[in-house]
């Protein structure tokens, strides 16, 4: 009896000094050793401790104090820096932590789906990245740090990620976004300043997973995703009975040495989940400051019952990103969806349109990739172009540069008897057809019906006509999953498909 009641009063003093200690000052991990911080632009530093506990937060020689709330949380900010480093950032509480190798320049948040997800190193058997092994030989960049964010997807916003900042080496960077390193690696070169680049990215995924609930429940018009996640999610039962006809069907088709035919891709649904994707891999970095976005989505929005409402939810997730970021109208980068002959459930001609017309949100650009995509694959393997027009608009809106960073953009169209002349931006006063006349063109009256047109560059404009339509009031260009178009700006940058009709028409 004597040997068990020391035994429960040795527990009891354990147990007492447990619930006595001070807990242990906490950082998030997107503040870890190697990470960039945003140059010219308070530092803002958080986290957890126990209610009431000071703490001190010290980089740069600069010193700054907060106690916790009752919560635990606790916060402060410290004055702006020019780029730099590496510097020391310690924190200290009841502990202390310190963090080494941090840099402070311009750090960009790269998102989207899987054009923006694949890796230098590709998707094995389904996408390869153009030159993949030399360029992962060459991805040693010590003024590069990189920061992967794991796929997750939650019904409510958390505070934390599961990954912390690492350097750019061939090892890092060979599982990191291609387009998201060669972006970074032509800002880096240009600009001379450190650059952190943040890979919050999965394939197949939904504009409306990425939004808030917050800024889908504002808009009635957005209701619809609701009613398209419930759909998925009614489906969910029924995808392994459906996979598994399927294969039968894909073993008949060979045993009798026929190609098998294409299925309909069946999407994760946790990563369809309204708001899911926002409040896993994104709202835990919103309190984090960035240079700007750079975004690649709008395949997975292209079925003929998603596509028209891409014009709404696109520019709500720009507007609720900035909101939520707190940080004004930051540079919102974004890429043009390419070339792909997809299927007729597929409409990827109204998801451009939507994309171009998102144009008209302040501080936005756009990067057109209709001449560099494959008709055959999903996944084109040239990522260079793509960063590097990405990075020719970070250079124009964010840095400041003279330069042109955009092909020809639609402007005006106006009738001229029986043909119509369209005025381009971004012309550079020159048009140009590569490989001979220009292609891509249609032209309708009042009834929309579109037919093939003649078309010729005249300057910096083009006429365009057909007999089949001698009263025309509309024109289109590049109207399909995979057009075939050849206009091109005297910088070499291909201009944007487009409608001049006042309504994108649905699928």
């Amino acid at each position: 009896m004597k040997n068990l009641a020391l035994r429960f009063t040795a527990l009891a003093i354990l147990a007492f000094s447990i619930l006595c200690a001070r807990a242990a000052v906490r950082l998030p991990n997107v503040l870890s050793s190697h990470m960039v911080l945003q140059r010219s632009r308070p530092i803002h530093l958080w986290g957890w401790a126990d209610p009431g506990e000071p703490v001190t937060v010290s980089f740069h020689g600069v010193s700054a104090s907060a106690a916790a709330d009752n919560l635990g949380h606790w916060s402060v900010y410290l004055p702006p820096e020019p780029a730099g480093g590496p510097f020391t950032l310690t924190v200290s509480a009841a502990n202390t932590i310190r963090l080494d190798d941090i840099l402070v320049g311009d750090v960009w948040f790269a998102s989207g789906q899987s054009n923006m997800e694949i890796p230098l190193s590709g998707y094995p058997g389904s996408a390869v990245i153009e030159n993949g092994p030399a360029e992962i030989r060459n991805a040693t960049h010590p003024e590069i740090h990189l920061l992967h964010i794991a796929d997750k997807s939650s019904y409510y916003p958390l505070d934390d990620i599961d990954a912390h900042w690492t350097l750019c080496t061939p090892e890092t960077a060979a599982t990191f976004s291609a387009v998201a390193y060669f972006f970074g690696r032509d800002i880096a070169q240009k600009e001379h300043v450190p650059i952190g680049l943040i890979d919050s990215t999965w394939g197949g995924t939904v504009a409306e997973a990425w939004t808030s609930l917050d800024s889908i429940s504002a808009d009635s018009s957005l209701m619809p995703v609701f009613a398209s996640w419930a759909a998925i999610t009614d489906r969910v039962a029924d995808t392994p009975a459906v996979e598994a006809a399927e294969r039968r069907e894909d073993a008949a088709a060979k045993a009798a040495n026929r190609t098998p035919s294409r299925h309909p891709w069946h999407p994760d649904p946790l990563s369809w989940q309204p708001a899911g994707l926002y409040n896993a891999m994104v709202h835990p970095l919103t309190p984090f400051a960035i240079r700007g976005v750079i975004w690649y989505q709008g395949e997975s929005n292209s079925a003929l019952d998603r596509a028209a409402l891409y014009q709404r939810i696109f520019p709500a997730l720009i507007a609720d990103w900035r909101r939520n970021w707190n940080e004004g109208n930051f540079p919102f980068l974004y890429v043009q969806i390419s070339s792909f002959k997809s299927s007729p459930r597929e409409d990827w001609a109204v998801i451009r349109e939507a994309q171009r017309r998102t144009l008209a949100v302040a501080n936005t650009a756009m990067a057109v990739t209709i001449d560099i995509g494959n008709p055959d694959n999903v996944h084109p393997a040239d990522k260079q172009d793509v960063g590097h027009r990405l990075a020719l608009a970070a250079r124009a809106l964010a840095y400041g540069e003279d330069i042109e960073y955009s092909g020809p953009l639609y402007r005006q169209a106006v009738v001229e008897g029986s043909t119509m002349r369209v005025y381009f931006d971004h012309g550079g006063g020159t048009l140009v057809a590569k490989h001979g006349h220009l292609t891509g063109f249609e032209i309708a009256g009042a009834d929309h019906r579109f037919v093939p047109a003649s078309a010729s560059i005249d300057g910096g404009s083009v006429i365009v006509s057909s007999s089949s339509a001698p009263n025309p009031r509309y024109i289109r260009y590049g109207w399909q999953n995979a057009p075939d178009v050849n206009l091109f700006n005297s910088d070499g940058l291909p201009a944007s498909p487009f409608t001049t009709e006042e309504t994108i028409p649905g699928p």
